[in-house]
């Protein structure tokens, strides 16, 4: 490898003795220093040249990882899930190719899968193939029971998934912070800044007091409701960002949360 000519010239630059202005114990120090430098890079060389197959580097460069992950649904099915059913099937490549291309409903439930015109014939065949190669194995079948977190807010408990403040502090995590920027960036246009609601989209923390969970809200949020004039978020929020702006709403909603810039 490149690398390892590199390191051979690196050990005949280092001087033996005195010589250089670094002084007999200087330079045994710089060359015992620089061996382990040496010795540092032939392990972790290679793990930095590993490539991204090229079908997942279309998949990062698309909104697929807004809808899916390798191993567990978001919006979409986990890939490891499609290549589950459909990697041994005859024409199975062409139909998910034909799905990707023109969108699809109906094979995993009624969330429709929006259309890519915009992957040539090459990406669209780069994506299928890795979903299909990846082992079935990967799919995560049972989450890990979550923890509770318990608040009392005048006098009543409340129980949620996730914390809202620091431990020790009524700070907010920065989870819940980054769910402020996001939410009072984009959605105080159309639901009101500090999710208090306003006359064109819904009170979000009424509807998440009534029982949508943060899955329900990313679905909706990926997908839009183009009836009611919601657009799709898919590839520009990430279920990442879709889970801050919930937890923010959320602490809003049984005041957890304050009016204005959460204390951080």
């Amino acid at each position: 490898m490149h690398y390892m000519a590199n390191i051979r010239k690196l050990r005949r630059s280092i001087p033996l003795n005195g010589r250089g202005g670094m002084g007999k114990h200087g330079s045994s120090a710089a060359r015992r220093q620089a061996l382990l430098l040496a010795c540092t890079l032939v392990v972790t060389l290679p793990a930095v040249a590993a490539t991204v197959p090229p079908g997942e580097k279309v998949a990062q460069g698309s909104n697929c990882f807004s809808c899916h992950a390798v191993s567990h649904k978001v919006v979409g099915p986990a890939f490891a899930a499609v290549a589950k059913r459909f990697a041994h099937q005859p024409g199975a490549k062409a139909m998910l190719i034909h799905a990707v291309k023109y969108g699809h409903v109906g094979t995993w439930g009624d969330i429709p899968m929006p259309p890519h015109p915009d992957l040539t014939n090459e990406q669209l065949n780069e994506v299928v193939s890795w979903v299909l190669s990846i082992s079935p194995a990967a799919e995560k079948t049972a989450a890990a029971p979550a923890k509770t977190y318990t608040y009392t807010v005048n006098g009543k408990k409340v129980a949620l998934d996730f914390p809202v403040y620091k431990p020790g502090t009524k700070k907010v995590t920065p989870t819940v912070f980054r769910g402020y920027e996001l939410y009072n960036s984009y959605c105080f246009r159309c639901h009101g800044e500090d999710a208090m609601g306003s006359e064109y989209a819904p009170d979000l923390r009424t509807v998440i007091k009534n029982g949508m969970t943060v899955q329900q809200m990313t679905q909706i949020a990926m997908t839009g409701i183009k009836a009611k004039g919601m657009p799709s978020w898919a590839g520009f929020f990430s279920p990442k960002d879709l889970n801050a702006i919930y937890q923010y709403i959320a602490g809003r909603t049984y005041h957890l949360v304050p009016q204005g810039i959460p204390p951080e």
